[in-house]
C-alpha cells in the first residue's frame, strides 16, 4: 500500500514539514508549470516506494509565495528534503525516476 501525497501551505509548513516524525520530500510547484506536471506522478510514485520512511508533500509557490522566498526557491520544481526542521537537500528542475529515487536514498542515508 502506498503513501499518499499531501500539500501544505504557509498555515501547514511549520506543523507538517518543519515539525515532522521523519524526513519530508516538499515538491515545491505551480498550475502554469510544464515541468511541474512531468515530475508530479514520479513524485507521487516515489510517495508510494519510500512509505513510511519519507512523507511528501506538496507546495504550491503561487499560493504560498513567503514559504518559498524563505527558502529560496527559484526555480520549480524544486524537491526539497527536510529533517528535523532543517532544510537538508535541495533538487531543482525534471530529473527521471531513477535519477530522483538515487538522490532520495543518498539523504536520507
Amino acid at each position: 500500500m502506498g503513501a499518499t501525497v499531501g500539500s501544505v501551505s504557509e498555515d501547514t509548513f511549520a506543523t507538517e514539514v518543519l515539525g515532522a516524525d521523519r524526513p519530508v520530500l516538499v515538491d515545491f510547484w505551480a498550475e502554469w508549470c510544464g515541468p511541474c506536471r512531468m515530475v508530479s506522478p514520479v513524485v507521487e510514485d516515489l510517495a508510494g516506494e519510500f512509505g513510511e520512511r519519507l512523507k511528501v508533500v506538496k507546495l504550491n509557490v503561487d499560493e504560498s509565495p513567503q514559504i518559498a522566498s524563505q527558502y529560496g526557491i527559484m526555480s520549480i520544481p524544486t524537491l526539497a528534503v527536510f529533517d528535523g526542521g532543517r532544510l537538508k537537500d535541495r533538487l531543482v528542475g525534471y530529473r527521471p525516476k531513477n535519477q530522483l529515487r538515487q538522490e532520495l536514498e543518498r539523504t536520507l542515508a
